[in-house]
């Protein structure tokens, strides 16, 4: 299990201040950068205690492993892993669940897009198999744009049995299928909810699709036979936020 992880990005380090500054070990800041925002974050993460410290660009690129950090990298304590018992702690205290499974996805932008997708749209929490999925990478909390801190991801031992597991609570769970009869826009949305998004280039796997409940596809009018997962998921979540509202 790792004890430390890196994150980086203005977004990514201002949401972790906000919510968990007490993770941040940690702060370098691009040498001979002055910026309104990253001064403010470095004056905040110092009331805290944080040390900070002024490294080339080349020596953010290297801790980052990227050069989309934006002048800011953090050495953090790493967060702590959700489980099976975490996402019984989350449905006893909600009234109306509103969650998103994402089986498989394993690359970091989409996971890290869906996780801003999942705040915006009110999303309680994300359930990911252990296995062959994306975890809370530097790269996820980069394009999550603060979202990582803010909606809780659940990895799970066994997807289809969490899949019963949530049914048993009175969750209904809508599985995405290209081949399904019934589309998005004519699904009912507004109850506990769980909706379901496959991998990138796989969809569900076939165990996750038969432990829906129903299954629904998003009409598609052009000649692209499928959407990126990420763009999918939003265009799942808002109908289920359109619903809900009225």
């Amino acid at each position: 299990m790792k004890k430390q992880d890196i994150i980086f990005g203005i977004h990514a380090v201002e949401a972790l201040l906000k919510h968990s500054p007490e993770r941040i070990i940690e702060l370098w800041l691009l040498q001979g950068r002055e910026d309104d925002r990253l001064t403010l974050l470095a004056n905040q993460a110092k009331a805290f205690g944080t040390t900070i410290q002024v490294a080339s660009r080349k020596a953010l690129d290297d801790k980052s492993e990227s050069s989309q950090h934006q002048g800011i990298v953090a050495r953090v304590k790493a967060a702590k892993i959700l489980s099976e018992h975490d996402l019984d702690d989350l449905l006893a205290k909600t009234e109306l669940p509103f969650l998103l499974i994402l089986d498989g996805v394993t690359d970091p932008h989409n996971l890290g897009a869906c996780l801003r997708n999942a705040d915006a749209a009110g999303v309680q929490g994300i359930i990911v198999p252990k296995d062959n999925s994306v975890g809370l990478t530097a790269t996820v909390s980069k394009v999550a744009c603060g979202a990582a801190e803010t909606v809780p991801l659940f990895q799970v031992t066994n997807l289809a049995r969490t899949m019963r597991h949530l049914q048993e609570k009175g969750i209904w769970i809508v599985g995405t299928a290209g081949e399904a009869d019934c589309e998005l826009y004519q699904a009912d949305l507004k109850g506990p909810l769980a909706i379901a998004m496959g991998a990138e280039d796989k969809g569900l796997r076939r165990l996750s699709r038969e432990s829906c409940d129903s299954l629904i596809s998003i009409p598609m009018a052009g000649s692209v036979s499928s959407l990126n997962v990420s763009v999918a998921t939003g265009i799942c979540l808002f109908e289920a936020v359109r619903q809900r509202r009225s």
